[in-house]
């Protein structure tokens, strides 16, 4: 018999696991954001996550799913009723090259639906530009991939998880390759691969600056052209839905708002796929879209999944600092404009203001070092300088080349009075990658029945304390195929109740709430969530230190308080969903979870640098695990919307 109960979590706890191979030991609890300790299930990484896991199966009655029914193509908002409820057997959340590439192998056993915030296109992969890392040279090999990855994540991955990925890598590309993906070629006719900071072959196919627009072309493509799977534009996912089994926490689907018309629509499915992307917008200055605001690890955490590594957010060194273009842009962008680390690469150079060559005084590999290493060298020149950005200057490689290889780029500088043939880049470090996540094991499975993950929202522990160039589409690929299997399988011994999506009480859009009173709310979010921006880049940034990680905890939470406080007492209630609302409690909790991670790690390590633990300490080589734990006493954002089962 499968009963529900509340999900939502309160208050977290840290613990550090040590990953050696597939086990990892449990030791102390670390202070996080709560001082009182827990007892937890021993998790450990890979495929031994599926050990924790128990996966059993709920004896659902009778399928919801009737024969004869025909699967929605494409769903508008004229066939969609306020309430209504779509049964699905798989649904992904997120629409860049995880999701997709999982949603058109699971579509050949089931329905899918596929989730996407926005327009299909607007995800990370899109914005993707250096390329996908793979070996495919004869003079390249596993071991040397695994080794640049390892040396990268400052030896906090998981060995076999790297292997994993390394190795299938290749037949991933090859297969994006028979969907119809074009990546460059060189003169021999074989495919043209760049090398990047911290590799140490040539290894990255891409397709000119453009690469993960063209792979979400392919799968775009191949999915609009699939009969099974059905896409959600324009649908926020507010949270999952989930019951208890036992000792075992199940996902049945998830409730989501069409932020056109404002309905909530409520998709139940036997499986669910995070394929949600970062939170890159927990910061002012980013090169993610929009849509990425940490909701889908937000939602994890708050049905009960562990989280893990949530301290190593990832800087890219060099995203086009407008203030020192000739002509600044129109109107401020919403996302930074990024500049490849293909650049540095084929040769970019970077200089100080004063055209001082930096790089080499800090490290012995100059502009190819990782991008821990490049960032914080950054950061310190602009500190010491009192400088708003520096220069990478490609100008010295033939005219030719460089409008060959980054066409984008060219474009874009070109727009803005800048010739990058003939002129230095003006660059500035920005958020952009997280290497924490939902903690997955190899077949992307949460310790969260029914719920995997892949792609920048998982923690697979191949990124490990930094991730190297060119490895997020890669891990996204691998992870999405890895999942399949294990999908079809729970699918296939699972039933739904068809009474299923009465269990919970549905969110509310406030429309009841007066039209003043509503742009005051929506006017304080937008001001709460700036501050947060604010807060997060000044004392949770490059460089961090216990007293700014504290300061930061604090603030936040007054921030919180107060934002939450001014919305209940302007008529907004628990249930209510908007979309600038929930991706302001989503940010929230992304925000404390970094914040609760750092405070963990008493050291430096890969993208973690703190001044109060400035070395790398071999004891403290494990991974950060934050478990939730119940609390009566909890914020808006840290519960689900829809704790009490009816």
């Amino acid at each position: 018999m499968t009963t529900c109960t509340p999900a939502g979590s309160g208050n977290l706890h840290s613990s550090l696991a040590l990953s050696k191979g597939r086990g990892c030991r449990k030791t102390s609890w670390a202070s996080g954001i709560a001082l009182k300790r827990s007892t937890q299930k021993e998790l450990s990484w890979s495929c031994s996550v599926s050990k924790f896991l128990l996966f059993q199966r709920c004896n659902f009655s009778q399928s919801p799913f009737g024969d004869n029914q025909k699967p929605l193509r494409t769903v508008t908002s004229s066939c969609l009723r306020d309430g209504s409820t779509k049964y699905f057997d798989f649904a992904v959340i997120g629409s860049g090259v995880a999701g997709l590439r999982y949603a058109l192998e699971v579509a050949k056993h089931g329905t899918v639906a596929v989730i996407t915030k926005d327009e299909p296109h607007e995800s990370n992969t899109n914005y993707a530009q250096g390329g996908v890392s793979a070996v495919l040279c004869p003079s390249d090999s596993v071991e040397s991939h695994m080794h640049d990855t390892i040396v990268a994540g400052a030896y906090l991955c998981d060995e076999e998880t790297v292997r994993v990925v390394c190795t299938e890598g290749p037949d991933r590309i090859r297969e994006l390759i028979a969907m119809g993906a074009s990546f460059d070629h060189g003169e021999d006719g074989n495919l043209h691969l760049a090398r990047e900071g911290g590799h140490s072959h040539h290894r990255i196919v891409h397709a000119a600056d453009m690469t993960g627009r063209e792979i979400e072309r392919a799968l775009l493509e191949a999915v609009v052209n699939d009969p099974n799977i059905s896409v959600f534009e324009h649908h926020f996912a507010v949270d999952l839905l989930t019951c208890q089994d036992g000792s075992d926490t199940v996902c049945l689907g998830f409730d989501t708002l069409n932020t056109e018309t404002l309905e909530v629509i409520r998709i139940i499915s036997m499986v669910t796929l995070l394929a949600s992307g970062g939170a890159g917008h927990m910061y002012p200055t980013t090169t993610n879209p929009p849509v990425a605001t940490g909701d889908g690890m937000a939602m994890a955490h708050r049905a009960q999944a562990v989280i893990s590594n949530m301290e190593f957010v990832q800087f890219h060194p060099t995203a086009l600092a407008d203030e020192g273009l000739p002509t600044k842009p129109a109107k401020s962008r919403e996302n930074a404009f990024l500049i490849t680390e293909a650049v540095r690469g084929d040769g970019g150079i970077l200089y100080n203001l004063g055209m001082e060559r930096f790089m080499p005084s800090y490290d012995e590999r100059a502009e190819l070092a990782p991008r821990d290493v490049v960032a914080r060298s950054i950061d310190d020149q602009l500190k010491k300088r009192n400088e708003k950005y520096v220069l990478l200057d490609i100008s010295h490689k033939p005219r030719e080349k460089i409008l060959s290889h980054f066409p984008n780029i060219a474009a874009e500088c070109l727009q803005c009075g800048l010739d990058i043939t003939r002129q230095p880049i003006p660059v500035v470090p920005a958020a952009h990658y997280m290497c924490g996540g939902v903690r997955a094991g190899l077949q992307g499975e949460t310790n969260v029945r029914g719920l995997y993950v892949a792609g920048e929202v998982a923690c697979t522990g191949l990124h490990g304390a930094n991730r190297l160039a060119s490895n997020s589409l890669l891990e996204a690929l691998v992870f999405a195929r890895r999942a399949v299997q294990p999908s079809i399988d729970h699918m296939k011994s699972s039933k739904h109740d068809p009474s299923a999506s009465n269990w919970w009480a549905r969110p509310v859009v406030p429309l009841a709430l007066a039209s003043d009173a509503m742009s005051k709310v929506e006017k304080m979010t937008r001001e709460v969530r700036k501050e947060l921006q604010s807060i997060m880049w000044e004392y949770v940034g490059i460089v961090r230190s216990t007293t700014r990680l504290e300061f930061a905890e604090q603030k936040i939470g007054e921030l919180e308080g107060k934002w939450e406080d001014y919305l209940f007492q302007h008529g907004w209630e628990p249930t209510m969903v908007g979309l600038e609302a929930c991706e302001m409690r989503n940010l929230f909790c992304c925000a404390k979870l970094v914040i609760s991670s750092a405070l963990a790690r008493h050291e430096s390590r890969g993208l973690h640098y703190t001044i109060d633990f400035p070395h790398l300490e071999e004891s403290k080589r494990l991974p950060t695990i934050i478990f939730p734990c119940s609390s009566v006493k909890s914020t808006w954002s840290s519960r689900q919307l829809s704790r009490q089962p009816l």
